[in-house]
């Protein structure tokens, strides 16, 4: 995915939306930016598919040797699909980002959450005063 297209939250998740049977889809990952902040990533956490998530709930965990870090999803729905296979190939995360590095995807309950996402310059801007 272009990172162009994406919106992104404050917490360096980013948001693509799609449409699918009538239904809002948003898949979710984590900004190149945080990977990098991150570094040496050796654990992450998904949630369950079925799970109901609102704005600002954490959806799992990303450890690196540095920290441990939580990720928020920015928008209300059910998770409907997991990467399965990320936790065991982290390096998509660096490698890939916004394509092979997505996290979850999400059918989109409730869309005013996504008013408050960044666009990529909005977010880059955010990124260069961190």
């Amino acid at each position: 995915m272009n990172p162009a297209d994406l919106l992104f939250s404050e917490t360096h998740e980013w948001v693509h939306v799609t449409e699918d049977a009538g239904a809002k889809i948003a898949t979710i990952g984590i900004s190149d930016f945080a990977v990098k902040e991150l570094s040496d990533l050796v654990f992450l956490e998904l949630p369950e598919v079925g799970k109901q998530l609102s704005a600002g709930d954490e959806f799992g965990e990303v450890e690196s040797v540095k920290s441990v870090s939580s990720m928020y999803c920015p928008i209300d729905g059910e998770v409907i699909e997991t990467n399965g296979g990320l936790p065991e190939s982290l390096d998509s995360l660096g490698e890939d980002p916004f394509g092979a590095g997505w996290m979850i995807k999400v059918r989109i309950s409730d869309e005013t959450g996504l008013a408050r996402l960044m666009d990529h310059a909005a977010y880059q801007k955010q990124c260069s005063e961190d």
